[in-house]
């Protein structure tokens, strides 16, 4: 029987040598060469909308072995800023790049000499008024879904009739096509079921008084089509004396579930901003392991959220990347 004993031990002992000789082969594989280097372009990356999409980026970083660069641009406003800094990261060595593109006039020309020479990879937005999309691969969600999503959760608050309601519309821009896409999607369906537009107002929020709602004529109902209209649109109703009016936002930030849960909102259609990042890495890495591999776009989820089922099972894994 001690002989058994020992020739059991001595088999265990030399099973546990080999699965630690195979978990340090592993970590020395994923230690191995890198990927290549991504460089990251887009408007103030600091900012708190960009969380969920960092978290994702990070990720999928790991798993695929990429050196990542989140480049700190500021707040760009000119098509000439973001070609001098998408130009200075390939000098630095970028193998490809993931670019928010600016909704300005010259943008795709600029992204149409550089493609050549790196692959670029469009996160959350299509092009400018100048042009169309579908030669640069794009990673967002159904932007013309997500504004006929918003119209739809307005329309079940007011018993599908919205004749003799009034609509006022918050968008960041109006110049991209994304932006376009989202505001058309909700008009359509709204004014078919008998609301008005009363005003449409754009811009940089970041650069306006917080009252300037009490700027526009009285409305029923205010959709902002953007994280930034949101997070505005939420500070301008909780901070000033305005008249009651439904507020319905399209959202991804902190900031902008905060006002959802303090009943300033009535819904937030969240899009998936971790995948936004995880899906366009994960492109661009297969890309990047084989040369032939031309980049595809991809499509993200997105999913709609009322203040009531805020912290419902089906809404952790979002407050959780939103919150990183």
């Amino acid at each position: 029987m001690q002989i058994r004993k020992k020739i059991f031990i001595l088999a265990e002992t030399v099973l546990a040598v080999m699965v630690i000789i195979l978990a340090l082969i592993m970590i020395g594989d994923n230690r191995g060469e890198s990927l290549g280097r991504v460089s990251v372009i887009v408007r103030n990356p600091d900012d708190n909308r960009w969380s969920a999409f960092k978290h994702g980026l990070k990720m999928a970083a790991q798993d695929y072995n990429i050196d990542l660069m989140v480049v700190s641009t500021g707040d760009m406003q000119k098509a000439e800023d973001e070609r001098r800094i998408m130009e200075h990261e390939i000098k630095k060595g970028a193998d490809a790049l993931i670019v928010e593109p600016l909704p300005r006039v010259g943008t795709n020309e600029m992204l149409e000499e550089l493609s050549g020479k790196t692959p670029i990879m469009l996160i959350g937005q299509g092009m400018s008024e100048s042009g169309k999309t579908e030669k640069f691969p794009v990673t967002e969600p159904k932007q013309y879904k997500m504004g006929e999503v918003l119209a739809n959760e307005i329309l079940k608050d007011n018993n599908r009739d919205m004749t003799g309601k009034t609509i006022g519309v918050v968008s960041e821009t109006t110049d991209s096509e994304s932006a376009a896409q989202r505001i058309e999607g909700l008009r359509t369906f709204l004014e078919a079921s008998g609301g008005k537009v009363k005003w449409s107002v754009s811009g940089d929020f970041g650069e306006v008084d917080d009252d300037f709602l009490g700027e526009q004529p009285q409305v029923d109902i205010i959709a902002a089509m953007d994280d930034n209209s949101m997070t505005m649109v939420g500070k301008s109703m909780s901070e000033n004396d305005f008249p009651k009016a439904q507020v319905y936002g399209i959202g991804n930030s902190s900031e902008a579930i905060y006002y959802l849960d303090s009943d300033v909102a009535e819904c937030l259609v969240v899009p998936d901003e971790f995948n936004l990042g995880y899906q366009s890495l994960t492109e661009v890495a297969e890309c990047l392991k084989h040369s032939s591999h031309q980049l595809k776009s991809q499509e993200i989820s997105y999913q709609t959220i009322r203040a009531g089922e805020l912290f419902s099972k089906k809404n952790q894994q979002i407050l959780f990347t939103v919150s990183q």
